[in-house]
């Protein structure tokens, strides 16, 4: 009879983002707001 153990370790690191990074991501999430009310006025009216 054997026992096999395996032990793992994970670890997590945060992620630091550029600034070019941060401004893309602030540009994205602002244009994805923006479509989002054009559909919902869109909906609004049929």
């Amino acid at each position: 009879m054997s026992i096999n153990i395996l032990f793992l370790t994970i670890t997590f690191k945060k992620r630091e983002i550029s600034l070019e990074e941060a401004v893309q991501q602030e540009m994205v999430e602002r244009l994805y707001e923006e479509h989002k009310d054009r559909q919902f006025s869109l909906y609004r009216i049929m």
